[in-house]
């Protein structure tokens, strides 16, 4: 199979990245995919999907896949999504904003290249 450009966009968008938090926990996660966006706003509903600063804090939360190597499921309503939120704290959430901006760099490198 030829390593296309679109290829390797893919699989960088699938990848899991791991960060470590200030207190030294290891957060696994993933950029969203369009349905991980459209459960998102679901379990958001459409008043705080509106709210760009719950919607900002949200979408890190959404995007874990594991911390300490135990998986952590997407929440499926808006306590399991603020209890989500509480467990990662201030230390979780900027580790997973750092470890998204490193993989958002990495793909518009990719797109680059590919042009």
């Amino acid at each position: 199979m030829t390593d296309l450009p679109s290829t390797r966009l893919i699989a960088e968008a699938r990848r899991i990245l791991y960060a470590q938090d200030g207190i030294g926990r290891s957060i696994g996660v993933r950029r969203l995919t369009a349905l991980d966006r459209l459960r998102l706003f679901k379990v958001l509903g459409a008043e705080l999907s509106l709210n760009a600063a719950y919607l900002g804090v949200a979408t890190l939360a959404y995007s874990v896949h594991a911390i300490d190597d135990v998986p952590v499921p997407p929440p499926l309503n808006e306590a399991a999504l603020e209890t989500l939120v509480n467990r990662l704290g201030d230390a979780g959430l900027s580790a997973i904003a750092d470890a998204l901006s490193v993989a958002d760099t990495s793909i518009a490198e990719l797109e680059i290249a590919g042009n």
